[in-house]
């Protein structure tokens, strides 16, 4: 069993964990247009009887700063794909307009903006979560390997400080994250 093994493998379960954290954050709308807030809707098209991600079935870009336009690859699943981003509740409510459909992103209002600091607070604690999971897995496995006498008193020790410091770096990490994302609403 091999110590730096057991802590590298922790470290990057917690990077993992912020890496979701980021990209859960992402999603969450600014009050600028960004693919990132509607790409993962699962569109249900209903004349295959199945459903697919936005993002796997469409061209998605954003021309300007208030609007995002999807591009179908199949002109007939236009309306499939309009009713899944009205159905997302998040606010958008797209415009057919020949081949692509325009969806102009709402100016967030005060009580929005506060509804998306506490949902990114949630996220954040979400991701919080994970990373003391990853660390929880990872001095278990340190604690079985001392147990089984696989590394001394003084490794123990030594891996533990060093878990911890990755689990206070990588919390940190989110907390600024979440201070960005703060900036970005326009709440402090």
């Amino acid at each position: 069993m091999d110590l730096k093994k057991i802590i590298a493998d922790g470290a990057n379960s917690m990077k993992k964990a912020v890496e979701w954290t980021q990209h859960e954050l992402a999603t969450l709308h600014t009050g600028k247009a960004s693919p990132s807030m509607i790409e993962n809707i699962n569109v249900h098209i209903e004349s295959y009887g199945m459903s697919q991600r936005l993002k796997d079935m469409s061209a998605i870009t954003t021309p300007d700063a208030r609007s995002i336009t999807v591009t179908p690859f199949d002109k007939a699943v236009m309306e499939d794909i309009r009713k899944a981003i009205q159905s997302a509740n998040i606010g958008i409510n797209p415009i057919p307009q020949g081949n692509f459909l325009r969806c102009p992103v709402p100016e967030l209002t005060g009580e929005r903006r506060v509804e998306l600091a506490k949902v990114a607070h949630q996220r954040a604690e979400e991701g919080r979560v994970r990373i003391r999971n990853a660390r929880r897995d990872c001095l278990e496995s340190i604690k079985k390997a001392h147990k089984d006498k696989l590394i001394t008193d003084d490794d123990l020790k030594r891996a533990e400080k060093e878990v911890q410091a990755s689990t206070d770096a990588q919390g940190k990490e989110i907390d600024r994250i979440v201070k960005a994302k703060e900036a970005d609403l326009g709440t402090v």
